[in-house]
């Protein structure tokens, strides 16, 4: 029963963060989540499978962001100087940009989410539980 209230809380929340930073940024959730892993990263770059656990992705499913988000000019890639093999995805001052003007929102929407879970009995002590544990 726990699990289901969990997914449930999860899915509401991802729900309408997606909307929010879609609608307002351009970004999609993953796309969010990767440009925030790549600005908290030393130089602002992770080697694409680094990236990929970072956010939850498979490798191809995080080649694919990454290819949306370069194209957008967000990201680029470089290869690992000492791996030829390695590549990396660093974020740009554009993405920087981005993620700055999109994470007010994010944060202001996963608060939203949190206390509208809060109204709801069933999912007000999970709700709570997050927030106590920490948001972001």
């Amino acid at each position: 029963m726990t699990w289901d209230l969990f997914a449930l809380l999860y899915a509401r929340v991802e729900a309408d963060l997606g909307k929010a930073l879609q609608r307002g940024h351009g970004l999609g959730l993953s796309e969010y989540r990767a440009l925030r892993q790549l600005a908290g990263a030393p130089g602002g770059e992770l080697r694409m499978q680094e990236l990929a656990e970072a956010v939850g992705l498979n490798q191809s499913s995080v080649t694919r962001l990454i290819a949306r988000l370069e194209e957008a000019g967000l990201t680029r890639r470089t290869l690992c100087s000492n791996d030829r093999r390695g590549v990396y995805s660093v974020i740009t001052e554009a993405g920087r940009t981005r993620l700055a003007g999109a994470t007010p929102a994010y944060e202001g929407c996963l608060t939203t989410a949190l206390d509208r879970a809060c109204t709801d009995p069933v999912l007000r002590p999970l709700a709570e539980a997050v927030r106590t544990a920490g948001t972001g």
